[in-house]
């Protein structure tokens, strides 16, 4: 495998990548199948709330209090608006639950920003709700590491580039390490950056994508972030 050179800044994602996310995000929606379960099978209550997602998504943005409300508009909908008080307060205290979850460090996670931030700029660059996200980084411990921290709306190839037109850093000087091949990888090799996968064992439907976007792209992939440090050259 060839080393990556040239590098200043490291940045990288949160959610699944420096910490656990998406395994209490399933484990809510487990919650909110079985309390629906009256009305459909699990497979259809699943299928029914990626469908809301999707449509409030620009609405709504990315986070817990965006699930949490379109787990209730969810169950208002296959419920013929049957769904009781009680059951939508129950949905409400799946929401804090999952705002509250505790946060479970990924393998290796502080061992590998203590090293790396020796030698590199360190960011965090996230998507999500603000709040949610500040929260989460205050409570992993980490915040010392990053020289900034950015939570973006989305990431798309255009979030990228005013992220680096404010750190004023060149994509080719740039890295960004993450979980999501949708979100971390494509957007930044597509203005010239840096990118290596590390995948989570979770997807969320949304950030997965077909093989056939991935012809032709070229970055490295590892298997846990302490491997990290051995794919890069100072």
């Amino acid at each position: 495998m060839n080393k990556i050179k040239n590098i200043h800044i490291i940045a990288f994602d949160g959610d699944d990548t420096l910490w656990v996310n998406e395994s209490y995000y399933q484990k809510t929606e487990d919650y909110f199948c079985e309390l629906l379960s009256d009305f459909l099978s699990a497979n259809k209550v699943s299928e029914e709330l990626f469908k809301t997602e999707m449509q409030n998504l620009a609405l709504y943005g990315y986070g817990a209090k965006a699930f949490t409300l379109s787990l209730i508009e969810t169950a208002i909908r296959i419920s013929n608006g049957k769904i009781s008080a009680i059951q939508i307060s129950e949905i409400i205290k799946f929401g804090k639950q999952l705002i509250d979850s505790p946060i479970e460090l990924l393998d290796g996670v502080p061992e590998v920003l203590s090293e790396l931030s020796q030698s590199y700029t360190l960011i965090l660059a996230t998507k999500g709700d603000l709040l949610d996200q500040e929260r989460k980084l205050q409570k992993s411990g980490l915040e010392s590491y990053f020289h900034h921290i950015e939570i973006m709306s989305d990431k798309q190839k255009t979030n990228y580039q005013k992220l680096l037109h404010h750190l004023d850093s060149d994509p080719s000087h740039f890295l960004m390490v993450g979980n999501s091949l949708k979100s971390d990888i494509l957007p930044v090799l597509n203005i010239g950056g840096e990118a290596v996968y590390v995948p989570f064992h979770t997807t969320w439907l949304h950030e997965q994508i077909g093989a056939k976007e991935l012809q032709n792209q070229h970055f490295h992939q590892i298997s846990s972030l302490k491997e990290l440090p051995a794919v890069l050259t100072t």
